[in-house]
């Protein structure tokens, strides 16, 4: 019978690798604020480059903010945010930017093989909310930006954080909507990252392109 720890240890190595995609990587020009994840006044912390994520990928934006491990064809790794959407480009494709492929293979070979998944990103900064512009307290719509994992959900508070409103609708476009608003121009929001994890910023104002800090990060 195995040990434990050795039985603990394999399941370990056996989820690594499961988690682990392999598929294609190109690269391009680089489109930070004007792709796909809306991260129009955000700029990608020095030490991380960055990557557009096949549609197929793409899991409604939730991939947005996320970073990978991207592992070329001679074993040298990278880490990119995902910023951008990539239609079209096959089932676990990256179109990195360029000096992220330069990393891993001479940009004339076009396109090699890779094999990555996603990691924490290495911010220590706190992360922050963002609000679109156009925002009321008849119509919201916010996301987050800075993140060191991936957001998969944000909930909203109009009294300080006692009670909690869930039900945004995630848009393609990387934020979290409410149609009709939440009669407020001041609220508290509750960033949930996809391993649970959560991060509450309050004194959030409903302003168009308004911008709160939290505390911390995942």
């Amino acid at each position: 019978m195995l040990s434990f720890a050795l039985s603990t240890a394999l399941v370990a190595v056996y989820a690594s690798s499961a988690a682990a995609l392999s598929g294609e990587a190109t690269f391009y020009g680089g489109n930070t604020q004007g792709g796909m994840c809306s991260f129009s006044d955000y700029t990608i912390p020095e030490g991380i480059y960055g990557t557009a994520i096949s549609d197929s990928n793409w899991d409604d934006s939730e991939a947005c903010g996320g970073c990978v491990k991207v592992t070329g064809p001679n074993g040298n790794s990278i880490t990119a945010m995902v910023v951008d959407q990539c239609p079209g480009c096959g089932e676990n494709h990256l179109d990195l930017f360029q000096d992220a492929f330069a990393q891993l293979a001479d940009p004339s070979k076009g396109v090699i093989d890779v094999t990555w998944e996603y990691t924490t990103c290495p911010i220590s900064s706190a992360l922050e909310v963002q609000m679109k512009e156009g925002v009321s307290a008849n119509w919201f719509s916010a996301h987050i930006v800075n993140a060191n994992e991936r957001v998969s959900d944000l909930q909203v508070s109009t009294d300080g954080g006692s009670t909690w409103q869930s039900g945004l609708t995630r848009q393609d476009y990387n934020y979290f909507e409410q149609s009709s608003g939440f009669g407020t121009d001041n609220v508290a929001i509750k960033a949930i990252s996809v391993d649970g994890g959560s991060v509450v910023v309050k004194g959030c104002s409903v302003t168009g392109g308004s911008t709160k800090g939290g505390s911390g990060n995942f």
